[in-house]
């Protein structure tokens, strides 16, 4: 699933750059600057990140929170706690996304356990 949604993401987001105009490209920089280095490092930026796209329901964006959070070295431990915010902030409306998360977690792992790197 996640080589699936590396792929259409790169796509779309090459197509996005290629036709988007002004206002589209600096948006789409804005988001990936917001989640630099600065007061807040760059995981817990991550880690708001994820709580957000769970409470909002985007699973692209849990997607993508959830392998940016794995290549900055989340445990399990912190997943879970993270998604324990985004179940009282957002109710049960959340546990379809919570479902997501993990499925994500879990192929993450296995990647993890066959000495194989993600990249986005």
């Amino acid at each position: 699933m996640l080589k699936d949604f590396i792929s259409y993401r790169q796509k779309l987001n090459d197509l996005i750059n290629k036709k988007g105009n002004l206002h589209t490209k600096r948006f789409m920089n804005l988001d990936s600057q917001v989640y630099e280095q600065g007061a807040l490092d760059a995981k817990t930026k991550e880690m708001l990140g994820l709580v957000a796209s769970m409470v909002l329901r985007c699973n692209d964006c849990i997607a993508y929170h959830m392998i940016r959070l794995f290549q900055l070295g989340t445990t399990d431990e912190e997943y879970f706690e993270l998604f324990n915010v985004a179940l009282i902030v957002g109710g049960s409306i959340v546990i379809p996304h919570l479902r997501k998360a993990v499925e994500i977690l879990e192929e993450l792992r296995e990647y993890e356990k066959d000495g194989k790197t993600i990249s986005l």
